[in-house]
């Protein structure tokens, strides 16, 4: 059995995606964001490479995204020299034996909790007292940061909701800033809230924007009545516009940030444009 001969610095040139990855499907998702994150904070888990049967080239076993990020850097020119650190095993694997090691690695791997990356963002951000400088320390984008930071003043019920991904945060904070509209005080009511976040979850962006516009048109309108009219129908118009390449891309990284559709995230940054030039 192959085992790890040395760790070693290896140009991307030299390097392919072996056909053993278990990762195979959405393996470009959030490819910038981890370019980003590497450019701040450097790689900090080498990937694992074996020897192929052409003499310098080295097949990757895990880390295809990490390499995929390594790319993206290249391309943009922030990455000299185009390189990335490598475990290189001792010999060639077979496919059955390289699936097992991309198994083994990814299974092992136990991502963050959501909680736990809002937590240590809120705290760097009182660190340093800049949205801008968390994310070039982090690669976080600067939007995702500014509602990680809100998290501390939601309502306990919405955090549970949250930290058990039944409810995005975004979702949970304009549930609760809705909720508190329709009180004197200002303060929400955690079961309004809570009613309004889990019914928002499955609207699209509109139906929430129709929702927030009727609660503030009609404060006192019972929230079931609200949210019925959100989900109704409402005149749809639909219009074709010719986009470039870039700005397509722009809009899909927008709508994947947002947890949003692609069409749903068009339509919000249309209204934002509308509201900023006065319509």
């Amino acid at each position: 059995m192959a085992k790890f001969q040395d760790y070693r610095a290896i140009p991307l040139d030299d390097l392919e995606i072996g056909q053993g990855q278990v990762r195979v499907s959405e393996t470009g998702v959030g490819i910038d964001e981890l370019a980003d994150s590497i450019a701040a904070v450097g790689l900090l888990e080498p990937i694992v490479v074996a020897p192929t049967d052409v003499d310098g080239r080295y097949e990757i076993l895990t880390g295809q995204r990490r390499f995929l990020a390594h790319v993206k850097l290249q391309e943009t020119g922030r990455l000299d020299p185009p390189e990335i650190m490598c475990a290189v095993l001792s010999e060639k694997v077979d496919e059955a034996e390289a699936k097992a090691i991309s198994l083994t690695e990814n299974l092992m791997r136990r991502p963050l909790t959501l909680r736990d990356t809002i937590q240590a963002c809120v705290y760097l951000y009182k660190l340093y007292d800049s949205i801008k400088e968390v994310s070039a320390q982090t690669g976080i984008s600067q939007s995702t940061l500014r509602e990680y930071i809100k998290y501390p003043r939601l309502m306990p019920e919405l955090r549970d909701l949250v930290d058990h991904d039944k409810v995005k945060l975004k979702v949970a904070l304009r549930a609760q800033d809705i909720a508190a509209s329709k009180t004197d005080s200002g303060d929400p009511q955690s079961d309004v809230a809570v009613e309004l976040a889990k019914e928002m979850s499955g609207m699209s962006g509109a139906q929430q924007d129709k929702l927030a516009a009727q609660a503030k048109a009609e404060p006192d309108a019972p929230v079931e009545e609200l949210i019925e009219e959100a989900k109704g129908p409402g005149k749809i118009v639909q219009i074709v516009v010719t986009l470039t390449s870039a700005q397509h891309a722009r809009i899909q990284s927008y709508a994947q940030e947002q947890g949003a559709k692609q069409d749903d995230a068009a339509a919000q940054l249309i209204e934002v444009a509308l509201n900023n030039a006065g319509f």
